[in-house]
Parts: structure tokens; sequence; C-alpha cells
């Protein structure tokens, strides 16, 4: 919230000055700023903060440079005091960062308005003042070695005035993907097939599995059953041989397969 009594003197500010500013603030919502900012504080509207890119061909290209500017009690009658907060390498700008600028003097108008200074100072960047310099060692090096000046004007740009990287875009959401593992699979082993050449043989008893595998006899789910089926199977035809009965059981063995034929 801006506050009116908080001004830079102890004088305390007509109603002509409040509502002068309150006009700026309200033309410049109306004006095309580009990259150039300009607006008061939070703590006083007799105090403001802009920035002024540094103008497209000149030494300055690439820089952003803030200022201050304070405006008196007495304005628009009294020019208001603007200062660089960021180094330049400028002979109408000092290291302090005060402004040699005919219109912030002698020329001062009050027609003129604060977005009107700030053009000003950007056209300076672009074309300074040799003859009324407060830097005179940069004047002279601009005048008498315009390479070297213009070399460490941009150095300076990269040391002091380079705006700050933009934030790298926002990354992609990445897709998860959940593996369920069903609990009645969890840790048990895979269940076995049985073999191809497994022959079942039906008798009175039941059936018999006989397989290709040694050790691989019975069904998946019952394979105790399976074998005494098997034995049992086998007993009750060597009585039939024995006995002299009509069913006759031959077996043969071709490698590790036994087949089992009944002729009835």
């Amino acid at each position: 919230m801006m506050r009116p009594k908080s001004g830079p003197s102890s004088n305390t500010p007509s109603s002509m000055t409040v509502k002068r500013i309150y006009r700026e603030i309200s033309d410049l919502k109306k004006e095309d700023m580009g990259k150039m900012t300009l607006a008061p504080t939070e703590a006083s509207m007799f105090e403001w903060k802009g920035t002024i890119p540094g103008p497209e061909g000149s030494v300055y290209e690439g820089g952003m440079f803030n200022l201050t500017i304070t405006i008196p009690n007495d304005y628009p009658f009294t020019s208001p005091r603007v200062m660089f907060t960021t180094r330049i390498y400028h002979m109408n700008i000092s290291p302090q960062g005060n402004i040699c600028l005919d219109i912030l003097k002698t020329n001062w108008s009050p027609a003129l308005s604060l977005f009107k200074v700030m053009l000003s100072i950007s056209s300076l960047l672009t074309d300074p003042n040799p003859k009324d310099p407060l830097v005179p060692s940069i004047a002279s090096e601009y005048t008498r070695r315009r390479a070297a000046h213009d070399q460490t004007a941009r150095m300076w740009v990269q040391l002091y005035a380079l705006p700050p990287p933009p934030p790298p875009p926002p990354s992609p959401p990445r897709k998860v993907v959940e593996k369920t593992t069903s609990r009645k699979s969890k840790g048990k082993a895979p269940a076995r097939s049985v073999p191809s050449a497994a022959i079942d043989l039906l008798s009175d008893d039941g059936p018999i599995v006989i397989s290709d595998e040694e050790g691989d006899v019975g069904s998946k789910s019952k394979p105790e059953a399976a074998t005494a089926a098997t034995a049992k199977g086998k007993r009750k035809r060597e009585d039939e041989q024995l006995a002299g009965g009509s069913k006759r059981g031959a077996s043969s063995r071709d490698g590790n397969r036994e087949v089992i034929v009944i002729d009835d």
C-alpha cells in the first residue's frame, strides 16, 4: 500500500504533487514500455524503481540496468533524483550511480514526466555526451581509443548487467508403471506341464500315466495317487499272466520311454 506521508523530506507534499503522481501511474498503463519497467515501491509512492534494457546496437546491448527514482515533495516543479544501482561503464554516469543529464538539472520542466526521463536516460546510453562527462577518463578513452572503450563497456555488461536466466521449463510428468504380483503365485515355482509323450491308460482301477521323464509320473495335482495307481495296475497284469487269463500284457522299452499295451 502506497503511503503519501512517507516523502523524502520533512515537508508535507502538496495535494497537487500527490495528484500528479497518481496521474503518472495511470498514464504508465497506457504506454508501450517494452522491456522497460517503472513503478512506485510498496513502501512509498515517492520512491520508485525502474529498469532500462541496453539499447540494441549499443555497447550496452544485452544488459539490464536498475535505477531508483526519488520524487521531491514539490514535484513536478523540481526534478526527480535518479540514480543507477547497476554498475555501468559510461562517461556520464559516476561509479556511485549519479547521472549527468540536462533535464535532471537546469533543463527540467514540469511538462516532463518520469517516463520521459527514463526515455532520455536510455538515449544517453546510445549517445553519450563527452562534452559534459562525470568520468573524464572514460570520456578521453571514448574519443581517443574507441575500440578499447567499447570492449571495456561490453565487459562490464557481462560482469554486472546480465539479467538472471529464465527458469527452466517444467519437465513432463513421468509415467509410473506399477508391477503387481499375485499373492497366490508369489514364492511358488511355476506349474510343470505334462509331457506330450505321456500315455494315459485306463484300467479298472483308474488312470495310469507313463511319462518320458524319469520321476515325472502322475498328474500335477495328485502325483502320489497316480504313482500308486500305476503300481497297482502292474501287479494286476502280472497276476493275470501267471493265471493264464484271457488278457496278455506285453511291454517294451525304447530308450527312456516305456509303453504298456493291453490286448483284450
